[in-house]
């Protein structure tokens, strides 16, 4: 009996050996129009084999990049895409920059800090005060849903000059709009589900003193 440990190894094992095998029986035939042929074919293969990566943009492009890593880039053939050298995939991508929100108020994300530059540049005038209160409004949802608790509104009015670096300054307003998501959603968390035990009496009440009549 033939074990797994004693063949050849896989160089991409989600391609199973049958490919792995075709592969290496492309770098044998002589003839470039057949091997170029035969490439073709495999790739078209793969395709099948995994029809997840169709969902993937250029996904022929890493087909091809895969089947060079599988003959361990020892394959002659002509490719319709760049042919990466082994020493080219080995490069790593460069580290992603990621959003830096400001200590204890990442939780306001970064669609409130891009507001806010905004606001920044905007003239002063009624456009101005008007997206900042939009944007202090959703600075209040956005804690309330994160740290599920009532927030009073100079809290957010601190927290709005912090991160505009005390450019936006709501200190002269008594209090904020409320925001129509979150109140809506305090409605419903306030009003009884049809499941809630209170509602059950009610209803068994209800149906009791029909009864009696």
């Amino acid at each position: 009996m033939e074990y797994n440990t004693s063949k050849t190894h896989l160089q991409m094992p989600e391609y199973g050996r049958i490919i792995q095998q075709l592969v290496e029986r492309c770098k044998e035939v002589e003839n470039r129009d057949e091997r170029n042929e035969m490439a073709v074919a495999i790739v078209d293969f793969m395709g099948q084999r995994n029809p997840q990566l169709r969902d993937e943009e250029n996904y022929k492009h890493k087909l091809w990049d895969h089947l060079f890593i599988l003959a361990k880039y020892d394959l002659d053939v002509d490719s319709p895409y760049h042919i990466l050298t082994q020493e080219e995939m080995k490069v790593k991508p460069k580290r992603m920059e990621y959003p830096k929100l400001q200590g204890d108020f990442k939780f306001y994300g970064k669609s409130i800090l891009q507001l806010i530059d905004k606001a920044i540049e905007l003239e002063a005038g009624d456009e101005k005060d008007a997206l900042i209160q939009v944007i202090a409004n959703n600075m209040k949802k956005s804690y309330n849903v994160y740290n599920k608790e009532h927030v009073q509104d100079e809290v957010i009015f601190r927290h709005l000059k912090d991160l505009s670096k005390n450019r936006l300054d709501l200190t002269i307003l008594d209090s904020l709009e409320k925001s129509k998501i979150y109140y809506a959603t305090n409605r419903t968390n306030k009003s009884y589900p049809r499941n809630n035990p209170k509602n059950q009496n009610n209803r068994k009440n209800i149906q009791n003193n029909k009864n009696r009549k």
